[in-house]
């Protein structure tokens, strides 16, 4: 079986086959890497990080536990919030 063949008999399946590659490399892919660098962003909050919560919140972390974490906002203001709401730490270097 020649190529011309082949692709008179399966073009509609490779076409297909090209189409899912690039859907899964284009956008499944890096929305899965997204997701794991997140998920070990969360694994490794800690007290006395400096984070930036989904909202735009600035803060420093008081206490975690498994769910949740205690952020100080300002002087005497802690707020209790999930551990998946918190979107990045700050590095020592940002934050001067």
């Amino acid at each position: 079986m020649d190529v011309q063949t082949f692709l008179q008999q399966y073009g509609f399946l490779v076409w297909i086959v090209i189409l899912v590659g690039s859907f899964w490399l284009l956008f499944i892919r890096p929305q899965q890497q997204r997701a794991r660098r997140h998920q070990d962003l969360v694994k490794s909050l800690k007290s006395g990080d400096d984070v930036v919560t989904i909202g735009g919140m600035y803060g420093k972390i008081k206490s975690v536990s498994d769910e949740k974490v205690n952020l100080t906002i300002a002087k005497g203001v802690d707020v209790e919030m999930s551990k998946t709401a918190i979107a990045r730490k700050l590095s020592k270097s940002k934050q001067q």
